[in-house]
């Protein structure tokens, strides 16, 4: 039984949650992105980022949450040595405590069924900061804290214990990953942007909590790690203690950090500084008036404007920047099959061999359809195409300055490609007097002769050729 507590940095924001402070802290020296509101300083009061609880809703409804129509905010009290405070302001959803949102769920398909997993809250709270322990943790002697991160926006989406799997782990974050990046309350390609904590219990046994996992790409690895961990003590009789337990990343493993705590050791009460929101019906409905198209809704427009297959939208809307750039090409390029089918197999390939998103790719929508609609005029071929989106993606350049720097231009000269032909019948004789007695044999020749113009023989043109020379033309 797996659940999540997502942390979403709410970095859309051009400010903290309780304070004027700059969202953006990352790149700067440290500690210097701090008031004495975010430190917490005697005699500071925290005023509420309007913006942030419009974030707020607005997520809350994408994930079918009910909205709480007025909600306060609570200290939570525990030894913070990344909150000057010594509190962290957040939500809680006892003792009088009313969350932004609660009982909703995120659905997706996985292993060709509809799952849905249930979204026990979702809370708006401030992010510590950041800790740094030079030696790694366990390991050094002394760690430095920056504050600049302390008092930045979060949201917390906490799901029930519904996730099976570390492979249901990663497509619920990828999913989630994709709804946030639509609504535009996160950039989560920034560092630190998401982040969780995994609650993992194998066979009924103790739950432990995983922290410290720094990204939604090591969510998985984490959770991977300790279902085995687990696994293997249970095998060999043991218990699992419930504890709380810390991910390294370095080392791809997860370290004892300290007994689980209860909430009780929490000491939640009413946060006395900032009053309880409310929200009329009138605020509320503007809010998710000025909601942007989400995935599911995205994914389905694909099937009916573009003609695409459902597996195929749904494989380009999961990643926002890949869905705008699938909508850019078409706009230069108008068809969108062959746009969806380029992206989904020589794009994706060089986004995972390159590790980068794809803003970060050369190959530009207007490159790409470029490069097509060479292919499709018969200027090169679709092998060839392969080719110069590869240097493309290496060098920058035009396509169709790739294509003449390598003198890739296809070649349809008949006399050319029947000399070329010629000379693979004198070095093949075996092979030419096979396809004289079997069809299926003319293939390796036409091979050939593609394999000696580098593939820029034009492919209908090198058949007919081989085919009039083995009947004696």
């Amino acid at each position: 039984m797996i659940g999540l507590e997502v942390h979403v940095q709410l970095n859309r924001l051009n400010t903290k949650l309780f304070c004027g402070c700059r969202a953006e802290y990352q790149g700067l020296p440290p500690n210097t992105n701090v008031c004495p509101v975010c430190l917490g300083l005697p005699g500071s009061l925290p005023v509420l980022n309007k913006l942030a609880v419009n974030h707020a809703i607005m997520v809350a409804k994408a994930l079918n949450c009910t909205i709480s129509r007025s909600f306060n905010f609570v200290r939570k009290n525990y030894f913070y040595p990344d909150m000057t405070k010594n509190f962290q302001i957040s939500q809680y959803e006892k003792a009088g405590g009313v969350p932004v949102a609660h009982s909703g769920w995120l659905g997706f398909a996985n292993d060709s069924s509809e799952r849905r997993i249930r979204i026990r809250r979702i809370q708006i709270e401030e992010d510590p900061g950041r800790l740094e322990h030079p030696e790694g943790i366990g390991s050094s002697k002394y760690v430095l804290v920056d504050y600049n991160r302390a008092g930045v926006g979060l949201l917390e989406i906490v799901t029930e214990p519904d996730l099976a799997s570390p492979d249901e782990a990663r497509v619920f974050i990828q999913k989630l990953r994709s709804v946030l990046e639509h609504l535009g309350v996160c950039d989560t390609s920034r560092e630190g942007a998401i982040r969780a904590d995994a609650n993992v219990s194998v066979d009924g046994g103790n739950r432990v909590e995983v922290k410290n996992i720094s990204s939604y790409k090591e969510i998985v690895k984490a959770i991977e790690f300790e279902v085995l961990r687990q696994t293997k003590i249970i095998e060999a009789g043991g218990s699992v203690s419930r504890e709380t337990r810390h991910w390294v990343e370095a080392k791809g493993m997860t370290i004892s950090s300290r007994q689980k705590e209860e909430e009780q050791d929490y000491r939640y009460f009413p946060e006395p500084d900032i009053p309880i929101v409310s929200l009329d019906e009138d605020t509320l409905q503007r809010i998710l008036d000025s909601m942007p198209e989400l995935p599911d809704a995205r994914a389905k427009r694909f099937v009916e404007q573009y003609g695409l297959k459902s597996y195929d939208a749904n494989v380009l809307v999961l990643d926002k920047g890949l869905a705008d750039y699938f909508e850019e090409t078409v706009r230069l390029y108008t068809n969108p099959k062959t746009v969806a089918n380029w992206i989904q197999s020589e794009i994706l390939r060089q986004l995972n061999e390159k590790k980068i998103e794809i803003n970060q790719l050369a190959v530009t929508p207007g490159y790409l359809a470029e490069m097509l609609h060479m292919i499709e005029t018969g200027e090169i071929s679709g092998k060839i195409g392969k080719r110069v989106l590869v240097e493309v993606a290496n060098t920058g350049l035009p396509p169709r300055v790739v294509v003449e720097r390598l003198g890739l231009t296809r070649i349809a000269d008949v006399e050319f490609i029947r000399r070329v032909a010629e000379e693979v019948f004198r070095e093949n004789p075996d092979a030419v007097g096979d396809a004289k007695r079997d069809q299926e044999a003319v293939n390796y020749l036409i091979g050939q002769v593609m394999k000696k113009t580098r593939g820029r023989a034009d492919p209908e043109v090198a058949n007919k050729v081989v085919r009039q020379l083995l009947n004696g033309g």
